[in-house]
């Protein structure tokens, strides 16, 4: 809602991908997304938004890679979350704290050795997100993507 608030017209939905060989296109398959940003019939960046990336960081990696391998393009995959922890206990009752959940290892190996995303963004930033290699250069804030990135994608 807020993506289209600030006049980028987008939605969530299945988008029929055409799985190309050397041009020619085989058949369609159909791919969901969270976020489909299109312009004049031309997808410009697909999405995933998350509410953490506990168990589905691999997934938009490998979504990337698979999409552009099978349509013979470069299209932008970006991801978006909310935060990454969940709730632990501790050592009173009925209480409860935070553990955090992102795995910085698989992030960095994902973006160093399959593909990079091209724009991480985070609503509650981690704070190793603002100072470790790879993570610092690659994780931004939600409202980094709304003031900057998004305007580059279209």
């Amino acid at each position: 809602m807020i993506i289209k608030e600030i006049g980028i017209p987008c939605r969530a939905g299945v988008v029929q991908v055409p799985v190309l060989m050397n041009g020619a296109k085989l058949f369609d398959m159909s791919y969901q997304h969270d976020l489909i940003v299109q312009y004049k019939d031309s997808i410009k960046v697909i999405g995933s938004i998350k509410t953490s990336s506990k168990d589905r960081i691999d997934k938009i990696f490998v979504d990337k890679f698979l999409y552009n391998k099978l349509t013979e393009t470069v299209t932008p995959h970006i991801a978006i979350f909310l935060n990454d922890v969940q709730r632990k206990n501790t050592s009173r009752e009925n209480e409860y704290g935070i553990n955090a959940t992102f795995l910085p290892g698989h992030f960095k190996g994902y973006t160093v050795k399959l593909n990079p995303l091209d724009g991480v963004y985070y609503c509650d930033i981690r704070p190793n997100m603002k100072t470790e290699n790879i993570l610092k250069d690659h994780i931004k804030t939600f409202d980094y993507l709304l003031c900057e990135d998004i305007w580059s994608f279209i």
